[in-house]
């Protein structure tokens, strides 16, 4: 295994072919990215990576776990990192597998030097706006569990499309308070007007919620 600085993103490369992983080390490095290289599957579960956007390039034929079965436990484990990857052997039902399991591509090899920058280029974005997404869910729910009992009520019900006063027949209250909850809401949430409050109760999940109640 080599080891890579955790500043930047990283391509994680998985060949058991030593030739093709120098290779490929060479070619993500030309264009300015970090590497970390592993010979099988084994090496790279069991190694302490940084948490920084990355992707996978992985062959499927792999001594050991294969990359198909890589790929499985990964996702098995909740793993998001974005996988690519290539075969000298590659066949349709190898392709189908790992697209529908999500890997963002599939090379065969020989494949050109610009192909894989540029599935790799793709899959490190896909990462980049993924974390980019858990950032922002965090964000939310710690503007949410500012709210009171109150205005999380009124806020799962005026986003489901309900108007001030069939919030209040729901709740019991008068719309004028219903109109205070509401704008406290509004405010705590940094929701600019109930389109943004909408967004927000989806990223929460408050309509299942509702319905689990």
């Amino acid at each position: 295994m080599t080891n890579a600085s955790t500043k930047g993103p990283i391509v994680f490369i998985v060949e058991d072919d030593e030739e093709l992983r120098l290779s490929l080390d060479s070619l993500f490095r030309s264009v300015g990215l970090k590497t970390s290289m592993f010979a099988n599957a084994r090496e790279f579960l069991d190694a302490k990576r940084p948490d920084v956007v990355g992707c996978l390039v992985v062959d499927v034929r792999l001594p050991g776990l294969s990359g198909l079965d890589f790929h499985d436990q990964l996702t098995r484990a909740k793993s998001a990192i974005p996988v690519i990857f290539m075969t000298g052997h590659g066949d349709i039902p190898m392709t189908v597998r790992a697209m529908k399991a999500g890997a963002v591509d599939f090379l065969p090899k020989p494949f050109r030097d610009q192909d894989m920058l540029d599935a790799v280029a793709s899959a490190l974005e896909i990462d980049r706006q993924r974390r980019k997404g858990e950032v922002e869910v965090i964000a939310v729910r710690k503007r949410y569990s500012k709210l009171s009992q109150r205005e999380k009520q009124v806020m799962a019900l005026v986003t489901t499309g309900l108007m001030n006063k069939q919030v209040a027949g729901k709740l019991s209250l008068s719309e004028v308070t219903v109109k205070i909850h509401r704008g406290s809401a509004m405010r705590k949430m940094d929701a600019r007007n109930l389109a943004d409050l909408i967004k927000m109760a989806e990223v929460l999940e408050l309509d299942r919620d509702m319905e689990e109640s």
